[in-house]
């Protein structure tokens, strides 16, 4: 159903446009996973039950726009050059805008009804309508950049660089800039100065996403689906294929270990052990693993398969958490040596898991005969969401739970909670993860070769018949 075009061959400017495209979508989503929850309730004054049932209302939001975008983006008329990328070009601009909208602390006076009002509003609004325009095309596109296994490691590779990158960004400076301290001598979250830090995420979002429309090429021709859309044969379609439902239950369990981890760094630094610099050092630690691990991650997937270094890796990072939750760190630093291997997990499964939804994609074309690149992607876009959403839903539940609030962030009880969320709700999101990839997800690395042989034999054929 794709055809090669002529055009410059595959290379860096490819990997480092990909790379791009995704540094822009975590300037926003990284920074709401790890600040929207701690921005709400210690600035706005919201609960953390309240955002965690935001969280959930969005998704069902999601359920329908996720799948809208990928019929949009499959049913898109092919350009001369481009079928994916011209979506970056038209969606950059709202979801930058609609992200700094979320951090509106000049509201934080307003009636508790209007801010949690405000809250809903803005974050559907960047979420499930904006985000949701550009990330699944963004993310289908890697198939059409090229056909190649290889290859298209290469690009799950820089994608994830490219949002360790924004992770650092944020990670490590953000903490240090956003916090000051009180008269009591205890680190607290600055609304103005996070509605700051939002207008420069935006602003950097909208120049990496430019970016990458502008270095990447589209080589492989996907064609304009034209068929009737059918609601029954979508969801028969998914009950039915094995592998994405494998793919999505495993990245609903690795964004539930990685999210929460990342969203409880705002809990455990500043509150539980009062250093916000070892919070910055344990973003830059999590990006310095995540990079380390790209210089041999293609080619252990290449030797293991992605599925077998997937168990093994989330095996590693549960364990590490386990032993953390025991140890009880007696101060942040050595807590951040703990928090860097528990990264070990999450920066490989996340450099090799954009490439298993092309071996995804590819296993369904190949099984069914049609290729849907966009309906795909926007289903694993969909369950992604659901990571999030499980995430914040259960840290919020849990805060709720051990009593935090802005009057209790405080209290030893509480402080001795946030240790233990920190170490056990992500060791649970790995343990879940392992499960989902050896029971649910079937594609290993004989399977995905296989895969690609018969693809390549079609191609082809496909290029004999039209000469």
């Amino acid at each position: 159903m794709a055809d090669e075009q002529q055009s410059r061959p595959f290379g860096l400017r490819d990997r480092l446009g990909y790379m791009f495209g995704d540094f822009g979508n975590d300037f926003t989503f990284i920074l709401s996973s790890m600040f929207l929850m701690k921005f709400y309730t210690d600035v706005m004054g919201v609960s953390g039950g309240i955002v965690g049932i935001m969280m959930m209302v969005a998704r069902f939001v999601d359920a329908f726009t996720d799948v809208t975008m990928g019929q949009i983006a499959d049913r898109s008329r092919t350009g001369p050059r481009e079928k994916f990328a011209p979506w970056l070009l038209r969606m950059s601009g709202p979801v930058a805008v609609a992200s700094f909208l979320m951090y509106a602390s000049w509201f934080r006076n307003m009636p508790m009804v209007f801010k949690i009002f405000w809250m809903f509003f803005t974050y559907i609004l960047w979420g499930s309508v904006f985000y949701t325009s550009v990330n699944i095309p963004y993310g289908s596109m890697a198939s059409a950049i090229t056909a190649e296994p290889r290859e298209r490691a290469q690009l799950s590779n820089w994608r994830t660089i490219g949002a360790s990158l924004a992770g650092a960004a944020i990670g490590i400076i953000l903490p240090l800039a956003v916090y000051y301290t009180d008269e009591a001598g205890n680190k607290v979250l600055s609304g103005t100065r996070m509605a700051w830090a939002a207008f420069i995420c935006s602003v950097g979002a909208l120049l990496c996403y430019l970016l990458c429309y502008r270095m990447c090429t589209e080589r492989v021709k996907v064609e304009q689906k034209s068929g009737k859309f059918s609601l029954r044969e979508l969801l028969s379609g998914i009950i039915h294929n094995k592998p994405l439902i494998g793919i999505i239950v495993s990245s609903v369990c690795l964004l539930i270990a990685q999210l929460s981890l990342q969203t409880m760094a705002n809990y455990i630094f500043p509150n539980y052990y009062g250093n916000v610099a070892a919070q910055s050092a344990s973003s830059l630690v999590t990006t310095v693993v995540t990079l380390l691990c790209a210089i041999f991650t293609v080619q252990l997937s290449q030797k293991l398969g992605r599925k077998t270094l997937g168990i093994l890796v989330s095996a590693f990072s549960a364990a590490v958490l386990i032993i953390a939750y025991f140890f009880r760190a007696p101060n942040a630093w050595i807590f951040v040596v703990f928090y860097g291997l528990a990264s070990v997990g999450i920066g490989v499964y996340s450099l090799i898991t954009w490439a298993m939804i092309t071996d995804v994609i590819d296993d369904t074309e190949v099984q069914q005969g049609e290729r849907s690149d966009g309906t795909i992607y926007s289903v694993y876009s969909f369950a992604r969401k659901l990571g999030q959403a499980a995430s914040t839903g259960i840290v919020g539940l849990l805060l709720e739970l051990i009593g935090y609030s802005q009057a209790t962030a405080y209290d030893p009880e509480v402080l001795q909670g946030i240790y233990s969320i920190t170490c056990l709700a992500p060791a649970a999101g790995f343990i879940l993860l392992v499960l989902s990839l050896q029971f649910l997800y079937p594609l290993g690395r004989e399977r995905v070769e296989y895969n690609a042989k018969k693809l390549a034999e079609k191609r082809e054929a496909q290029k004999k018949e039209q000469e």
